[in-house]
């Protein structure tokens, strides 16, 4: 397909609830958004990054600095672009893979919106809705924790995430599966231990749970696999999984029971199903993480979990979650799952006034 640019467009999306990272407490996400203009169709992405460089090296002023720099420029050179020459021309840019997911997401939509194709169907998807889980932030009181707990059961939601780290961990955890009995349970550390915290960690095991996600940093491999010996909870990596060729490490070396894959984190969704289809070749199930995605993005997602080797409830929440009022129409639990859009390309697309109301600034980068 020919593309005459690309927009940037940056979104101000208030948060229903307070979201709490390594740098501090975000109140609204400062989203940014690629559409790509194409002949035949036009496309949306969304780069996940975070306002700050918390979760991953990607920020959002730095990814939009990287696409109007590098990676707009590498697809004008194209005489034509698809989402598979997106990504090989954008290979000679070392890292940055929210960005480049967030431009080659865009791309595909348009591809598959020309052709008249869902997301769902081009990546493999066999299910036509997933189930949907929920992450539940660390809070100033267990008692707060239950509440939030109990209203995210009521609401229908099949498993409950909780967030840890030292000093809250197997007291909230505890609280949580004395309180309700045998939900499916896991919890996050999102790489706040070390392999001193071993012991610590390993007391979690006696509360059944299905999986202990990212509890070293993300550089240590090693140190998963030591873990994962001296605990019978089942290891699950996420941010360490950048590429395929790191899950099959991390499995090789029984540092990965369990992947949590983000499509955002390994660069997009092609790398994505090639994840998926290594941890499915090596039997090792994965599931769906979520950056606190609009619409767009959560679009996306969902069509990635509808996947065959996806068989854990992802992070593939409802839209008020997070935003009482979404860029698109919302995403809604139905007995605790979410619909796989079928309509071309994401399926869903920005409604005008919404989008028009949140937006704080746009670019266009001209081919």
């Amino acid at each position: 397909m020919k593309f005459s640019g690309l927009e940037l467009r940056r979104v101000a999306m208030p948060l229903v609830a307070p979201f709490r990272t390594s740098m501090g407490t975000e109140h609204e996400r400062d989203v940014l958004l690629v559409r790509a203009v194409g002949d035949e169709a036009e496309g949306w992405g969304e780069c996940v990054a975070m306002s700050e460089p918390g979760y991953s090296a990607e920020y959002v002023a730095g990814a939009a600095d990287v696409i109007r720099r590098f990676l707009s420029p590498a697809l004008a050179a194209l005489s034509t672009v698809d989402a598979h020459l997106a990504e090989s021309a954008f290979a000679k840019v070392k890292g940055h893979p929210m960005a480049k997911a967030a431009v080659q997401t865009a791309v595909l939509d348009a591809q598959l919106r020309a052709a008249g194709m869902s997301f769902g169907a081009y990546l493999g998807a066999v299910k036509p809705a997933v189930p949907a889980g929920v992450s539940v932030g660390i809070m100033d009181t267990v008692a707060q924790l239950l509440d939030a707990v109990d209203g995210y059961l009521d609401q229908g939601y099949l498993r409950i995430k909780l967030k840890i780290e030292p000093g809250w961990d197997v007291e909230p955890v505890r609280a949580v599966r004395e309180r309700f009995g045998d939900i499916l349970l896991q919890v996050d550390a999102n790489c706040a231990y070390t392999l001193q915290d071993a012991r610590q960690l390993a007391r979690l095991d006696a509360f059944d749970l299905l999986l202990i996600e990212q509890p070293l940093p993300e550089d240590d491999i090693r140190g998963h696999a030591e873990l994962a010996r001296r605990m019978r909870t089942p290891m699950c990596l996420d941010e360490s999984i950048t590429s395929a060729r790191a899950a099959a490490d991390a499995i090789a070396l029984h540092a990965a029971a369990i992947v949590n894959i983000k499509p955002g984190r390994v660069g997009g969704y092609l790398e994505a199903r090639r994840v998926h289809d290594v941890c499915a070749a090596s039997g090792v199930p994965v599931w769906a993480g979520g950056m606190l995605e609009t619409g767009l993005g959560r679009a996306a997602n969902v069509a990635l979990a509808a996947l065959p080797n996806f068989t854990l409830p992802g992070d593939t929440s409802a839209s008020d979650r997070y935003y009482r009022t979404d860029i698109t129409a919302p995403f809604r639990l139905e007995d605790g799952h979410v619909r796989v859009p079928t309509g071309p390309g994401l399926g869903v697309g920005p409604d005008p006034d919404a989008l028009a109301a949140a937006t704080t600034g746009t670019e266009w980068l001209a081919w």
